[in-house]
């Protein structure tokens, strides 16, 4: 026969293992979109950590306040994209097309941007430290910066280093 107190133990045991097991769940895998046609899809306020979007076209999509740390948007379409808020820290934006997107309080510390398309895009606010831009896209974004990250703290301004 077990003695209650045995018992007890055995039943603390079992509970702090399931527990565990249940609070042991790996994050969701990154997901591939290559070259899918993404437009005017709402991806808000989501965590897309490390997906891939090489190529889609996501033309009028809504990603604000999206966690898009590590995503590629390599040669992606973003025009009129939503990016608001948008964290894109560490991601592949080469040959992305921003054309006339809201990055307005966007992050994308560390971003590779070579080639990207930042035409008519709204980037107050965006954080553009550590982005190696092309020069003269550079020049272009630093005619329309303005504002201060609400995140970061730091200014447009000073991240794409205007004059």
């Amino acid at each position: 026969m077990v003695s209650q107190t045995r018992l007890c133990r055995i039943i603390v045991a079992t509970l702090m293992v399931l527990t565990l097991c249940i609070g042991w769940v790996s994050p969701a895998a990154a997901t591939n979109y290559d070259r899918q046609n993404l437009r005017k899809t709402d991806w808000s306020n989501q965590d897309l950590r490390d997906n891939n979007y090489t190529r889609a076209d996501m033309a009028d999509a809504d990603m604000s306040h999206a966690n898009l740390r590590g995503v590629r948007l390599f040669d992606t379409t973003l025009a009129r994209a939503n990016m608001e808020g948008a964290d894109m820290t560490g991601a592949t934006l080469d040959g992305a097309r921003f054309f006339q997107a809201n990055l307005t309080n966007a992050i994308l510390e560390g971003a590779y941007a070579f080639g990207t398309d930042f035409r008519e895009a709204t980037i107050d606010g965006a954080d553009f430290t550590d982005v190696l831009l092309d020069p003269k896209v550079n020049k272009m974004l630093c005619t329309v910066a303005q504002g201060t990250n609400p995140v970061t703290g730091r200014n447009t301004r000073d991240t794409l280093y205007c004059p």
